[in-house]
């Protein structure tokens, strides 16, 4: 396996294990290093960057790492490990700052006038909800190489679980952003996955292979 894709999911999987060790101590790893609101008392530019290596979950974690595992290497044998992990990284701001976006629409127009929220039988003051605005996760960067994948090698054919059949790379990404965008448009706050910041490392992504693209 290549040295970045290798080390990324080094990384990635001993701060979800070092998440739980800190527990033990008290210490809320998720709190510092995800992304807050920026509104937030709690926001730090840093977790621009931080964020991408937390994960709220195993599954989350080992789905991010599986595609990170599945279509990293081949990337970075293409572009070579400096710009593969810069496109990473940079996926991965990007798609925080998306996310930071759709959050302040959200309460610009919904949240703005209100100084507490109630939640189920719970009322907590605004600056507390704020800070619950956490995003967390590797996704942003990861769909913005499953974007690469599919722009660089569209007509490769994937076989992708349910499907009895093989699927050419193209189609598998604009389906898959086609979804992203219907469950964000959807507001499915409820699934508790932030989709516009999938779309916005997509986003970033696409740019940035444009611009490469128009360079050479």
């Amino acid at each position: 396996m290549p040295t970045v894709t290798k080390n990324l999911i080094i990384i990635n999987v001993l701060m979800f294990f070092g998440t739980f060790v800190a527990q033990r101590y008290g210490v809320d790893l998720t709190n510092y290093l995800g992304l807050h609101f920026f509104l937030a008392s709690d926001f730090n530019p840093a977790q621009l960057i931080t964020y991408m290596f937390m994960h709220g979950g195993f599954s989350h974690i080992f789905f991010n790492m599986f595609a990170v595992f599945m279509f990293g290497p081949i990337l970075e044998q293409t572009w070579g490990p400096r710009r593969f992990l810069f496109y990473y990284i940079l996926c991965g701001i990007g798609a925080g700052v998306i996310q930071e976006g759709v959050q302040y629409i959200q309460y610009a127009t919904e949240l703005s006038q209100y100084s507490q929220v109630n939640i189920g039988t719970s009322i907590i003051p605004m600056e507390e909800y704020l800070n619950m605005m956490t995003t967390v996760g590797a996704s942003g960067a990861v769909y913005a190489i499953l974007l690469a994948f599919g722009m660089l090698f569209p007509d490769n054919r994937l076989f992708i679980f349910p499907l009895p059949f093989p699927i050419k790379a193209k189609f598998f990404v604009i389906g898959y952003a086609a979804i992203e965008l219907w469950s964000g448009l959807a507001n499915n706050i409820g699934d508790n996955v932030a989709h516009f910041a999938h779309l916005g490392g997509m986003l970033f992504g696409l740019i940035l292979i444009l611009y490469w693209r128009k360079k050479k």
